[in-house]
């Protein structure tokens, strides 16, 4: 029950407040508490600013250089809306239909086009005009306007977007700005501390401070790749987009969501690490889109009772449920059983963390790994591949049409995948927390062969069949499990 609570709060991405003809969708009013200069009840004795100097406040010199990095944006998205049918609920009854039917047609409104206004921020990382920002923040937008710090605005078009991350690069026509140095987040420790600057509520050039609260934070629910920093730093809507930076200036994150209960700042922020949002801008800039690595493995966490049996000390590491044929892992010798510990020098927290690491991994690099296999330490060198694209997610679009009983799966071809000895059908390789399907007991490594007794020959036939289903009905599966085949009733959301 908590853990799905958690999942509707963290729903809530800090991005502008959506105006529609003039009304906020959201507005939620600024907390006071947290507009307040808390930095004036802590002391500082000789603290360095960003210019090496001393001074009893600490935090100017870092403010204004991180405010003249960030933007505004302002995105407009264009719609139509029909115009109503009828203007009485008697026009609905065939009888008078029949009467006023085509001539009541012809005199009904066209439909009329309104404007959809998103706010968000971004931050100047080039000097020739190249702006990070969300995915949320510019996404659907048929109309881009940044805004400088000195009232400058500027068109803006979008370069590339990676949803799976909620990055997302613009670019300006503009020269000699104001770029904000990139900082390591991977050298983050709690307990630093960190501003968050943004426009909250369309407040221009906020800034709020606070502390790292936890790093590598995943399984929130936002974006298929999570690694983010939590920070007690107020954010707000509006917030989205902007920099965290460090006490050096640096930018060590990008602000992108909070947990509320009230739609304003409750103390938890999240913000997308640096080197995550780098990573993606410049595959992005390069490619035109994000090209991640991949060695082929289902893994998962450690866990105390795993660590006992696999002969772990700690419950650190990824362990390996299966190793794809043909994989970069299958050729570097990785077997089932192994706990991966250390990844090209950097050492695995758990399974998401390695997934971050690995799709970060630029593809044709050879990586060094150390792996724990039958008590003993081993060293192997693994050659990364290309993630493939044969893949396919059941998401919840929000439509409805999303939430059917095998919403929050994600699947792939069992034929690629070589996970199974059965020749058709869809192995399943990722599952949401608290969705149906989870709470019936579906597994990842379940190999699904029939739904509602119709065949599933690939991921044609899956993408087919859950598309007909309907939000509310329970779905019967086979699917096979091991050596053994086994039916599950998945009941839908109510």
């Amino acid at each position: 029950m908590e853990t799905r609570y958690w999942h509707t709060l963290v729903a809530l991405l800090c991005g502008g407040a959506l105006v529609v003809s003039g009304i906020i969708a959201f507005s939620p009013s600024p907390n006071v508490a947290a507009s307040q200069p808390r930095a004036s009840t802590v002391q500082f004795t000789n603290a360095p600013t960003v210019d090496g100097a001393l001074s009893g406040q600490p935090f100017v010199p870092i403010a204004k250089r991180a405010k003249a990095s960030v933007v505004n944006i302002s995105s407009i998205k264009k719609a139509k809306q029909e115009g109503q049918r009828f203007q009485s609920p008697f026009f609905d009854d065939p009888f008078f239909r029949r009467f006023f039917g085509e001539e009541f047609e012809r005199r009904m409104p066209a439909p009329r086009e309104f404007q959809q206004q998103g706010l968000g921020s971004g931050v100047i990382v080039t000097s020739d005009g190249y702006i990070i920002t969300n995915n949320h923040v510019v996404e659907g937008a048929d109309e881009l306007n940044v805004s400088l710090p000195d009232k400058q605005t500027f068109k803006a078009k979008i370069i590339g977007t990676d949803p799976k991350t909620d990055v997302a690069v613009i670019k300006i026509d503009a020269s000699n700005l104001p770029a904000l140095p990139w900082g390591d987040a991977s050298q983050l420790e709690v307990g630093e501390m960190v501003l968050a600057v943004g426009n909250p509520f369309g407040l221009s050039q906020t800034v709020t401070m606070g502390i790292i609260s936890a790093i590598g934070r995943a399984n929130v629910g936002i974006v298929d790749y999570e690694d983010f920093i939590q920070t007690d730093a107020a954010i707000n809507p509006g917030n989205s987009g902007g920099a965290l930076v460090n006490l050096k200036g640096e930018l060590i994150g990008i602000n992108t969501a909070i947990f509320s209960q009230s739609g304003g700042y409750m103390g938890i922020g999240f913000a997308i690490p640096s080197t995550m949002a780098k990573s993606v801008m410049q595959s992005l800039t390069k490619h035109g889109k994000v090209i991640r690595g991949w060695i082929g493995l289902s893994i998962q966490d450690v866990t105390p009772d795993l660590a006992k049996e696999f002969g772990a000390i700690e419950t650190k590491g990824a362990l390996v449920g299966d190793v794809m044929d043909d994989s970069p892992a299958s050729k570097a010798k990785l077997e089932r059983g192994d706990i991966i510990t250390i990844y090209n020098a950097t050492p695995v927290r758990d399974s998401n963390h390695l997934r971050g690491l690995v799709a970060d991994t630029p593809p044709g690099t050879t990586v060094h790994v150390s792996v724990l296999r039958d008590k003993q330490t081993l060293a192997l060198n693994i050659t990364i591949g290309e993630l493939p694209k044969e893949l396919a997610k059941a998401s919840r679009d929000g439509s409805g049409k999303g939430e059917h009983a095998l919403a929050g799966i994600t699947v792939e071809n069992v034929r690629q995948s070589g996970r199974s000895k059965a020749s058709s059908g869809v192995v399943v390789t990722d599952i949401e927390p608290e969705s149906p399907a989870e709470r019936a007991g579906l597994q990842k490594g379940d190999v699904i062969r029939e739904i509602n007794r119709k065949p599933v020959k690939d991921l044609k036939d899956f993408e087919r069949l859950t598309s007909q289903l309907s939000s509310r009905s329970s779905v019967l599966i086979l699917l096979n499990r091991g050596n053994s085949a086994i039916f599950l009733s998945i009941s839908g959301e109510h």
